[in-house]
C-alpha cells in the first residue's frame, strides 16, 4: 500500500472509495457526484493498493484562526473526509493516512485536528484510539411529510416540504422524537502541538 497526494486524475476512484466506505454508515446517504475542492489550502492523500484508491483524507486548513474549525484560538485543520474501502478496512489504511496527513500538518504549524462523525460506536472508538477527544455534540435531524405537519414552515402556499434535514442544538425530547431519522453528530480534536 501506498500513501501519495491526490490529483485530479484520481476523482472517480476516490469518488467510488468514499461511497463504498460509507454506504453501511449513518452518512450513507451523503454521497457526492463530485470531489470537493476547497477555498483554503488542504491535505488531500489517498492509499493506493493494487491500481486501485483504497482510502483517502481530505484536511482543508486555516492561515487564520477560527476561519474552518470550531473553536480555538490557534490554526487547526478540518477533517472533511476520512475513509477505507470496505474490502480493505481492518488493516490500518485510516491509520496510515492519519499518520501521514499529521506529518504534513506539523509541517505547517497546525496546532490541531478537528473531525466531525455521527453515532457510530466504532468510529468513535477508532478515533479515541487515535487520540482524538470528543469536544462538542448536537443533533442531525430528519424530517418526512408527516412529522413537518407537525411544523409551521414559513414556505409560499405552492411549495409543499416533504422532507427536511437540520442541525439541531437543543435538548428538547419533544423535538428530537418528532424526527423522522436522528443522529448525534459529534466533534473530534487531536491536539499536535
Amino acid at each position: 500500500m501506498m500513501i501519495r497526494p491526490y490529483t485530479d486524475a484520481d476523482e472517480q476512484g476516490w469518488l467510488r472509495c468514499r461511497v463504498l466506505a460509507f454506504l453501511n454508515t449513518a452518512y450513507f446517504d451523503n454521497v457526492l457526484q463530485k470531489k470537493e475542492h476547497y477555498e483554503n489550502p488542504s491535505i488531500e492523500l489517498v492509499a493506493i493498493e493494487n491500481n486501485q484508491i483504497v482510502g483517502l483524507i481530505d484536511i482543508e486548513y486555516e492561515t487564520e484562526p477560527q476561519t474552518i474549525c470550531t473553536a480555538h484560538d490557534t490554526v487547526g485543520g478540518m477533517i472533511w473526509h476520512i475513509a477505507v474501502h470496505p474490502d480493505y478496512q481492518h488493516r490500518h489504511i485510516g491509520e496510515e493516512l492519519i499518520k501521514a496527513a499529521l506529518k504534513q500538518a506539523k509541517a505547517l504549524k497546525l496546532t490541531y485536528l478537528e473531525a466531525w462523525t455521527r453515532d457510530n460506536a466504532k468510529i468513535q472508538k477508532w478515533y479515541e484510539k487515535m487520540r482524538f477527544v470528543q469536544t462538542y455534540t448536537y443533533h442531525h435531524l430528519y424530517f418526512d411529510e408527516p412529522a413537518l405537519e407537525k411544523y409551521d414552515l414559513s414556505v409560499p402556499a405552492q411549495v409543499r416540504p416533504v422532507t427536511m434535514f437540520a442541525h439541531y442544538t437543543g435538548s428538547d425530547p419533544d423535538v428530537l422524537n418528532r424526527a423522522s431519522r436522528r443522529h448525534l453528530c459529534m466533534c473530534y480534536v487531536k491536539r499536535i502541538i
